[in-house]
């Protein structure tokens, strides 16, 4: 099968407290559905664990308005590390995700109100789009975005992940992987400035090489309709040596630890990736299953060892009470799946 990337599925998110942190991300960005929430053994990533089979808990949650979810994951048989460094711009790693938002101004005054830590004002970014910056309790920060492209309206403010901004130290071979590979084929934007719109960040004064990124062609798969039109945008500091966000870290210890792709054709995909010097570091050769999912995932690094990876999907829960479950092995894996059934997910939401 020829290889397809579908969306943003996930970005996955190192907590301490795993339960504490889904109420905050339900709270303010109404991803409040789940996917899967298990505890076992993290057997499958001993390259980025110092070989060892850690205990952990992950729950991968949903907006039912669209845009790609958080794996919010939490180790049990140890303390989750922070980062040697305080965070700066252009840092090397997943600098943060952007949230889709349907009215920034209410969305700004919302969090704000709520006393949520807020970073500034509104702004407006290089393609006239309006944002704002908002810091968890956990330290992450995420980008809260306007946008036109929904699967549903619940009646909240915020939906799901519709892009994230990498830092990179080297544009030009980033571009081989985002660009080329994960077909986001598209320069939006590119320039070398100082930016207004990352001022009230940590370390947002330098001096940036930005590269905005979209896909030309409509994405097309299973889930394409929910996942929606996504963006990735790679930061490229050019005035100061940036440090790695996980260095001297295992995946999973605390912070933006893997942006994850929805993708079709595993096969194709490995052989393209190995062609152009990113090769699997990690694959579970057939089929994970996490209880209620299940599925065929990968990894690879991207050339700064920011951490990617692939999930083909087998398996979702539809109804959990009913043991009502999709099997997606023998779909037509070209043609998204009628909205009926993506908003039955939907039934499984949690409340509060």
């Amino acid at each position: 099968m020829t290889k397809r990337i579908v969306g943003i599925q996930q970005i996955g998110i190192g907590i301490p407290n795993v339960h504490q942190a889904w109420d905050w991300y339900r709270k303010y960005f109404a991803l409040d559905v789940p996917i899967f929430e298990e505890a076992a053994e993290a057997n499958l990533m001993l390259p980025y664990t110092a070989g060892i089979a850690h205990m952990r808990h992950a729950i991968l949650a949903i907006s039912m308005q669209g845009g790609g979810g958080f794996e919010i994951w939490q180790y049990t048989s140890r303390t989750p590390q922070p980062s040697e460094n305080e965070f700066q711009l252009g840092d090397l790693g997943i600098q943060f995700p952007q949230l889709k938002c349907r009215d920034i101004i209410a969305m700004h005054q919302s969090m704000t109100q709520q006393g949520a830590d807020v970073l500034g004002g509104l702004k407006t970014n290089p393609l006239g789009k309006q944002c704002f910056y908002v810091r968890d309790p956990y330290g992450n920060i995420f980008q809260i975005i306007e946008c036109d492209n929904w699967f549903s309206n619940t009646g909240a403010l915020a939906g799901g992940v519709c892009g994230a901004v990498i830092g990179v130290s080297d544009m030009e071979k980033s571009l081989t992987l985002y660009r080329d590979i994960l077909g986001y084929d598209e320069v939006a934007y590119d320039k070398i400035d100082s930016f207004s719109d990352l001022s009230d960040l940590p370390g947002g004064q330098e001096t940036f090489r930005r590269v905005i990124l979209k896909h030309k062609e409509v994405r097309m798969g299973a889930f394409s309709e929910l996942l929606g039109t996504t963006e990735i945008e790679l930061l490229q500091c050019m005035s100061r040596r940036p440090a790695k966000i996980f260095e001297n870290r295992l995946w999973g210890d605390l912070g933006f630890i893997h942006l994850c792709f929805d993708i079709n054709g595993m096969s194709s995909l490995k052989e393209e990736c190995e062609a152009n010097g990113f090769p699997f570091t990690v694959d579970s050769s057939n089929s994970f299953d996490m209880g209620e999912a299940a599925g065929h995932f990968t990894y690879i690094e991207d050339p700064d060892g920011t951490l990617i990876e692939f999930v083909e999907t087998h398996k979702i829960p539809i109804l959990k009470k009913i043991g009502w479950y999709l099997n997606l092995r023998n779909k037509n894996t070209g043609k998204p799946l009628p909205k009926w059934i993506l908003k039955t997910l939907g039934l499984n939401r949690k409340k509060g």
